[in-house]
């Protein structure tokens, strides 16, 4: 103890010594300073002296040593849920896992505000797999299992990167099977999911739940329905009838019943069925006792009958004086049926009919046919008789008698035949034949006088001679008619070949032929010529092998609207689609597109020829085309977005205002030289949802807003003018 004092005084005094050999000498402190010091103005002004830097402490001038900072705690100097790490003359700061510090910096030094909050893991989508559900906690998370789903693997709750447990879903495999039934329908085999069952056939559902549940311990829980076979006793008896029976009462046993003798069914049906319902199903079967009732009168007869009208009774019918049957049976029977048997027994008056008609005679006669009815022929004026007998009378047999009686006439000057002479004549033929510069059309040439005194002219026809084929014609720019010179009941066979070409398509040609069958004297034959084509058009009558050409040219027509998908949008940039058949007019045609403000009452012309774009408007909204599309460039369908701002065709598709409603009409256009031919749809109402909420409180404060558009369109097609009315 007393060298350890002595040695510290020693050390004090051999300082205080050095010191004194420079007090007469001048001292650069600073030089003396350690390499992690400064050397400072004293406080008091007495001098200069060295201090150790920040994060180092000693006397500063022989030693100073690092300062670890996080001896007093990392929560002190850097703050809550973080760790502190010391440097060479500092330190930094880092979060904790499961926090992230606020400024987004991996280290930090908290002199700035910096503090490490937690990180919410739970915004991973899918962090704790299929079925699981995440918590959020300080500086960590936790996975639950959602309802249909259990832990696999391990316990709730779980850390999916920690822990091998994870969430499967609910699997109660396939429905059980349930006594003297059938499963009707399943849901699934997941939980929750429901199997429902019912009884077989031939048994009934007598009590418990037909239905069966997958739970949450992957367990199916029921059915619990009994089901027990149907059985329906003993069939009900009818009075006078008898059954014929299997003596089976299950499901689907029938009995049949059948009337006893002398009685028959009045009701419907005979057959008893046992149903699902245990029961006999009910039969309207009645057996009723024969009788047929009073017999049918038939006119002009008398009955021979002992009045009894049951089952095999019979009936003798007799016609009175004067009159005769008209069929054989005479007589008719009370049948099983309860019916007298059909008698198709007529009683006729006796009566001869008319008389014979005979030629070039008249008849003189009182019009009556009964018996003894006398008739008289005489031979009409310019004929005279030659014999046999004239008078004819109505028989017992209701016929009249024959008559001889033969009419006999002259022929007077041969007939007259346009366009003919005569070439040989004699008392009773004559030849004819066709004059120079006609032909004879099928037909007899000779006239004959019959024994009735008159001619029976020849039938043929001169007509001139004409070219086979004349007259010919086009029509509906697409028919043909012409003249045919020919016999009538002739067919002629044509052979049609035509030829296309357009100036404006050079790679185009259509080429066809056609062949027709014809016996009218004016042909005519249909031809599917394409539009806006010159064609050339050849007939030829084969049998005659004459041909005749023409030429002609068909016009443009209204083009074919495409296939659209009507839209009512509610979206800044709507696309738009169709559907169209490709046609032989692509290169002449092409499709506009009109945007038109929704502003009171609207009127678009469709047959307007003007194209307005957006450049060009005057008015800040009105109406423009927004894009023209040509035909060539587009394929079957077609994806178009309103208001995407590029061009199309030379149009600017200008974006679409909001707070604007607009109706978007598509234009089908085809134009050649001067034609203009077209079709217009109506392809989509665009609204806003401002408007929208608009529309709702006028309705709510008792306002309506009425907009109105009128189209000319020039065609309107059954569906666009439903849309039409739909969309106004």
């Amino acid at each position: 103890m007393y060298w350890r004092t002595a040695l510290v005084i020693l050390a004090f005094l051999t300082l205080a010594i050095t010191e004194m050999r420079v007090t007469g000498q001048t001292l650069d402190v600073c030089a003396t300073c350690h390499p992690n010091a400064t050397c400072e103005e004293k406080v008091d002004g007495t001098g200069k002296a060295c201090n150790c830097m920040y994060g180092f402490v000693g006397n500063g001038r022989t030693y100073c040593q690092d300062k670890n900072e996080c001896q007093i705690g990392a929560n002190k100097i850097c703050g809550q849920h973080t760790a502190c790490h010391n440097t060479y003359g500092s330190y930094y700061c880092t979060c904790l896992a499961g926090y992230s510090p606020s400024n987004n910096m991996a280290i930090f030094i908290p002199n700035d505000g910096t503090r490490c909050q937690d990180i919410n893991e739970c915004r991973v989508q899918g962090i704790c797999g299929e079925g699981g559900k995440c918590t959020n906690m300080q500086g960590y998370f936790n996975c639950l299992c959602q309802v249909g789903y259990q832990v696999h693997n391990g316990a709730e709750p779980f850390h999916p990167h920690q822990d091998k447990a994870l969430c499967k879903a609910i699997d109660c495999g396939q429905p059980p099977s349930a006594l003297n039934a059938v499963q009707l329908s399943a849901t699934g085999t997941r939980y929750g999911s429901v199997a429902t069952f019912g009884c077989s056939e031939g048994f009934f559902w007598k009590s418990g739940e037909n239905s069966s549940v997958c739970g949450a311990e992957s367990v199916w829980k029921g059915p619990s329905l009994v089901c027990e076979e149907v059985d329906c006793g003993l069939p009900p008896a009818l009075p006078h009838s008898v059954m014929l029976w299997d003596q089976s009462t299950r499901i689907g046993s029938e009995v049949l019943y059948q009337c006893n003798s002398g009685y028959y069914n009045v009701g419907e049906g005979n057959v008893s069925v046992c149903t699902a319902n245990g029961q006999w199903d009910q039969t309207s079967f009645l057996c009723e006792e024969i009788d047929c009732g009073e017999p049918v009168f038939i006119s002009h007869s008398k009955i021979l009958w002992d009045r009894t009208s049951l089952i095999g009774s019979v009936v003798y019918y007799q016609c009175v004086e004067g009159y005769y049957p008209t069929s054989g049976k005479c007589y008719t029977e009370c049948g099983e049926n309860g019916l007298w048997e059909d008698i198709e027994l007529q009683c006729e008056e006796l009566n001869c009919g008319a008389p014979l008609t005979l030629p070039h005679t008249n008849m003189l006669w009182d019009n009556t046919t009964v018996l003894g009815s006398v008739i008289e022929y005489v031979c009409k004026d310019g004929f005279y008789q030659e014999g046999g007998c004239s008078l004819s009378t109505c028989t017992s047999s209701g016929q009249w008698g024959i008559v001889s009686i033969i009419c006999k006439a002259t022929c007077g000057p041969a007939p007259a035949l346009v366009n003919t002479e005569v070439v040989l004549q004699n008392t009773s033929v004559v030849f004819h034949r066709c004059l120079e510069g006609f032909h004879s059309w099928r037909g007899r040439n000779t006239s004959v006088c019959d024994i009735t005194g008159k001619w029976q002219a020849a039938t043929m026809r001169c007509r001139e001679i004409k070219p086979a084929i004349s007259d010919l014609v086009v029509f509906n720019e697409k028919c043909l008619r012409w003249k045919a010179d020919k016999y009538e009941e002739d067919t002629e066979n044509y052979r049609i070949a035509f030829v296309g070409f357009r100036a404006y398509q050079r790679s185009f040609h259509d080429k066809r032929k056609k062949l027709l069958s014809s016996t009218s004297d004016h042909p005519e034959i249909c031809l599917n010529l394409l539009p806006v084509t010159n064609y050339t058009i050849s007939i030829t009558a084969l049998s005659a092998r004459f041909t005749s050409t023409l030429t002609t040219n068909t016009s443009l027509q209204v083009p074919q609207a495409p296939e659209i998908l009507y839209r009512e949008i509610e979206a800044p940039f709507p696309t738009l689609w169709l559907r169209r058949s490709v046609n032989t007019l692509d290169p002449i045609s092409f499709y506009q597109v009109f945007v038109l403000p929704l502003e009171g009452t609207l009127v678009f012309d469709c047959s307007s020829p003007k194209t307005p774009d957006f450049s060009s408007q005057r008015k800040p909204h009105g109406q423009y085309i927004t894009a023209q599309l040509h035909l060539r460039d587009i394929g079957k369908e077609m994806n178009l977005t309103l208001g995407d701002g590029h061009y199309y065709g030379g149009f600017y598709n200008a974006p679409l205002q909001n707070g604007r409603d607009y109706y978007v009409i598509l234009r089908a256009v085809s134009q050649w030289g001067g034609a203009f031919k077209h079709s217009c749809v109506i392809w989509a109402k665009v609204r806003d949802i401002s408007y929208i909420m608009k529309v709702s409180s006028l309705f709510a404060g008792g306002s309506i807003g009425v907009f109105a558009l009128g189209i000319f369109l020039g065609h309107c097609y059954t569906w666009f003018c439903k849309k039409t009315r739909q969309s106004s």
